[in-house]
């Protein structure tokens, strides 16, 4: 009951940060939601009896401790000077968005990212995914405008998140890896709009959410896990293989449609090469999506006496639910497109 509860004041706090952070209407308002924030997922990261979460908890604590400190710098910088249009000024610009890129894991700044992922639980490593990236993008859409430095780090993530995931065995850092892919789809979408950064993050948590679901469910952390479960049905495997191929963006699923709209908005604001580099990288990702996917339907492995047991299985009506939204997504808003 004590552990539930604490995780339940942790979790309040987590949530409270990531408010006061948008709704601030101060620098340092933005800052101190992003402490509350950060101070109230390290206890939810750490665990007594797993040294590897505590020391994937020392590793986040740290680096996130980095990039509030630039962010403060940055702040009071801007704060000294206080010149009136501050964001033609390049240096505190730059710094404002390579702390909050720091914050949120984009390449460069992926270092920790996987090493994180890879030691936490899988509700933490969906946190990790989603809710904690809410603040600093947002933040980061104050300040964002389209520059040789933004270009660079939305390239950058895209071909670190395509290559890093190609030699993976934990399916935790080959989702770290895929939304490091994601969030340079995600910067990109923030120079042309916000709305169009809401739409790619809803659709990219749901699809986050229905992978989570089904490895927490079958208790799966690694490839091999996949190939050996001899628990493990073909309607599961099918839901995960549909699961992986949206979150890829492989047209007729939901995962394509955010992708479909940025893809046509930086085309109209003269960024075709941009959105043509994007789009080459990504199929990279998609290849290994698929080689998992095709490897588990396909392939029969002989169960190994080392591999990991697999829990009970219930009868879940969520999981369908959300996959047959995430496979018929594209074609129920296509239709509702053209239709108004």
């Amino acid at each position: 009951m004590t552990n539930n509860s604490t995780k339940l004041l942790f979790l309040s706090t987590l949530m409270m940060g990531t408010i006061l952070s948008i709704s601030s209407n101060s620098w340092f308002g933005v800052w101190m939601g992003l402490e509350i924030n950060l101070l109230s997922f390290i206890p939810m990261l750490a665990n007594n009896k797993n040294m590897m979460m505590n020391e994937s908890s020392i590793k986040y604590f740290i680096v996130q401790a980095m990039a509030s400190t630039m962010l403060l710098f940055s702040i009071l910088m801007i704060q000294m000077k206080n010149p009136m249009m501050w964001e033609k000024e390049i240096i505190p610009s730059i710094m404002i968005s390579s702390s909050l890129l720091l914050k949120i894991g984009a390449a460069p700044f992926h270092f920790w990212f996987p090493e994180v992922m890879g030691a936490s639980n899988w509700i933490n490593c969906l946190t990790l995914m989603t809710w904690q990236k809410i603040a600093p993008m947002l933040t980061l859409s104050y300040c964002i405008q389209l520059s040789t430095f933004i270009f660079t780090i939305t390239i950058l993530s895209i071909i670190i998140g395509a290559l890093g995931g190609l030699n993976q065995t934990s399916l935790r850092q080959l989702l770290a890896y895929s939304s490091i892919s994601h969030l340079g789809w995600m910067i990109s979408s923030l120079i042309v709009s916000e709305n169009m950064w809401e739409i790619y993050f809803v659709i990219y948590s749901l699809m986050s959410l229905i992978l989570v679901l089904i490895f927490k469910q079958m208790n799966l952390f690694f490839m091999n896990q996949i190939y050996t479960a001899k628990n493990m049905k073909t309607e599961i495997k099918f839901m995960m293989f549909l699961s992986l191929l949206s979150l890829g963006g492989l047209p007729p699923f939901l995962g394509f449609l955010p992708k479909w709209i940025i893809m046509q908005s930086l085309v109209e604001n003269n960024m075709a090469i941009m959105v043509s580099i994007m789009v080459v990288l990504t199929t990279i990702t998609l290849y290994y999506y698929m080689r998992i996917s095709f490897s588990a339907l396909i392939m029969s492995y002989t169960e190994n006496s080392w591999s990991m047991s697999i829990k009970n299985q219930k009868p879940s009506f969520i999981l369908p639910m959300t996959v047959m939204i995430s496979t018929l997504g594209l074609i129920a808003t296509s239709t509702l497109i053209s239709m108004y």
